[in-house]
């Protein structure tokens, strides 16, 4: 029997034409016109009009990559000024959580209501959370305000993502990300030394400098909404599903308590019993999501048959693992910078740089063979093998280590990094029908974000957990040195003496002060301050180290994946292809 199919979401529509009637241009609706912007020889969107879509996305990618690198390079300033650097990974877990749990609804939410509506209401809740979190009198406020600021991040990576995977084909998508990288890697320059210049000043027109780290997002936001609403024409037709609100609830119940435990679990105990309510919760609750899931089938916000194609499902355990590992090696990487090294948050940006061109070099060297060749399978494993290496390599860096050692690894690791980024999220996009591309994307961005906010939450723990001992040890080979000794002794260290001998904890009790509040250790004589700094890099090296054996993992899970050719046409031309079959084809994703 012959049913009636929907019209295709969000295809790229323009009002107006070129020297009269527009041409129909494949992939978008039937009926529709396309502004003449040149002849297209195979009847798909032409590069003016997909460079066109691309400065809509962009603006509000820039926005998000923006954010990201403003607050990670001074995230140990508004801490340090809240009281609570031990408490900073929250900021980070809370924008994670939100962003991460919202993805796969914006995905759902995109094929139903419209790509472009979506990415307009991320990007103001983006700047709504902003502004929120300028009013931050604690990092418990500042963390619930990065949570709201994560409820609009989370569909500004995978909504631009999908949109770019409707338009153009997995084999030409390629080219286009060098404008993507472009945008990173300008907010990857600008974003360090804006932040760096906010953190630094003490005030800035009556408000306290770090403030206008999350204030400078408003006029870029308001630029951002600007471009989309003249730029991005994608016209849309509702889809008739149903939202899997169940599902996302389910969801949201099982990541909080397992994150929070994996916070607070060096206070509470990890035997305690506020730790085993949160496992309680969190695996019922995880049970629970998959039965739901299960049940709605396609209808589902991450369909559980998706995952049964041996490319999805390889490549979200590869993207939950590699997340683990990449953004617990990005958290830690600036605090060294800054707590060890003394950088302030603009040079920690600056010394960083290496890091982005490893990830652009990546990127654009991938995304050009693959377009070549069709092939990217050897690029994930490769990546993953280079992110181990440089994770066990950044182990042995220890507090004295010049700084251009630790550079070259990171060139190394923003290879790995930039080797995994584009391959595994078209592998995903090209292993689906094209009907489910944006839940697709969705998924892949998902997993990614799952793996990093476990990643955050688990090595920031570890390394605050592990500090207060490693400084304490440190004291105990340092204090019996002559230097040392000497330091005490100078009348202008004579306020760190009286305090150290006043506490009763000696090096562990100092280790705790300096947990809440590191600033004083670039005005403290280096000679005192070399147990915090060799226990800070001490504590890091074993991070690093955990972080290069959850990659061994993924090196294991990659060599998996297997090659799928690469299709030639974009999913709007081959919907609306399909939507002239005389009956509508089963939405099953290709063999594997």
């Amino acid at each position: 029997m012959t049913t009636a199919r929907h019209a295709d979401p969000d295809q790229p529509t323009s009002h107006s034409t070129a020297g009269g009637p527009g041409r129909h241009v494949a992939g978008a609706t039937p009926g529709a016109h396309v502004a003449d912007s040149g002849p297209a020889t195979d009847g798909a969107l032409t590069h003016r009009q997909i460079v066109t879509i691309l400065i809509a996305l962009m603006s509000g990618m820039f926005l998000a990559a923006l954010d990201q690198t403003i607050v990670a390079t001074s995230i140990r300033t508004i801490a340090d000024d809240l009281k609570g650097l031990d408490h900073q990974a929250w900021a980070t877990t809370a924008y994670l959580i939100t962003s991460t749990i919202v993805t796969p609804l914006y995905g759902k939410l995109g094929d139903i209501y419209g790509r472009k509506k979506l990415f307009v209401t991320a990007i103001s809740i983006f700047v709504v959370g902003s502004v929120l979190c300028t009013l931050s009198t604690s990092m418990t406020e500042l963390a619930f305000f990065r949570a709201v600021q994560g409820l609009g991040a989370g569909g500004l990576f995978s909504l631009a993502l999908a949109i770019i995977g409707d338009v153009v084909p997995p084999r030409e998508r390629a080219k286009y990300q060098g404008y993507f990288l472009a945008v990173f890697g300008t907010s990857s320059v600008l974003g360090p030394v804006i932040g760096g210049f906010f953190a630094g000043r003490d005030t800035l027109f009556g408000i306290t400098g770090w403030h206008w780290v999350f204030l400078v997002n408003v006029p870029v936001g308001i630029l951002a909404l600007g471009l989309v609403t003249k730029t991005l024409h994608l016209h849309h037709r509702r889809l008739d599903h149903r939202i899997d609100w169940l599902g996302a609830a389910l969801l949201s119940v099982s990541l909080v308590p397992l994150l929070l435990v994996a916070e607070q679990g060096r206070e509470w105990g990890w035997t305690s019993t506020n730790a085993v309510v949160c496992y309680v919760i969190g695996v019922v609750a995880a049970v629970a999501f998959f039965w739901q899931e299960s049940r709605m089938g396609d209808e589902a916000i991450l369909p559980m048959a998706m995952f049964r194609n041996r490319t999805v499902g390889i490549s979200s355990v590869a993207s939950v693992v590699i997340g683990v590992a990449m953004f617990g090696g990005l958290a830690a990487l600036p605090l060294y910078l800054q707590i060890v090294r003394g950088a302030t948050p603009t040079e920690a940006g600056l010394l960083l740089l290496p890091l982005t061109l490893g990830i652009m070099a990546g990127s654009i060297t991938s995304g050009q063979i693959i377009s070549r060749t069709g092939r990217y399978r050897i690029f994930p494993v490769t990546g993953a093998v280079l992110l181990t290496l440089s994770l066990f390599a950044f182990h042995y860096v220890a507090f004295d280590t010049p700084l251009w050692q630790t550079m070259v690894v990171m060139v190394f690791f923003g290879l790995g990094l930039g080797f995994n980024f584009q391959p595994l999220t078209l592998a995903v996009q090209n292993a689906v029908p094209p009907q489910q591309i944006g839940v697709a994307t969705s998924t892949a961005t998902f997993t990614r974000q799952i793996g990093g906010t476990i990643g955050t939450a688990v090595f920031l723990t570890i390394l605050f957990s592990l500090a207060p001992d490693k400084i304490a040890a440190a004291f105990q080979r340092f204090a019996p040195t002559p230097d040392f000794q000497a330091a005490l002794r100078d009348p202008a260290n004579a306020a760190f003496a009286q305090q150290l001998q006043q506490s009763q904890g000696g090096g562990t009790a100092a280790a705790s002060g300096v947990l809440q509040d590191s600033s004083f250790l670039s005005s403290l004589d280096p000679r005192l301050a070399k147990p915090f700094l060799v226990g800070f890099s001490e504590a890091m090296d074993v991070v690093f180290l955990v972080g290069s054996a959850v990659m061994v993992l993924a090196i294991v899970v990659l060599a998996l994946l297997p090659q799928v050719e690469l299709r030639r046409g974009s999913a709007y031309s081959e919907r609306s292809a399909g939507a002239t079959a005389p009956e509508d084809a089963p939405a099953t994703a290709p063999a594997s």
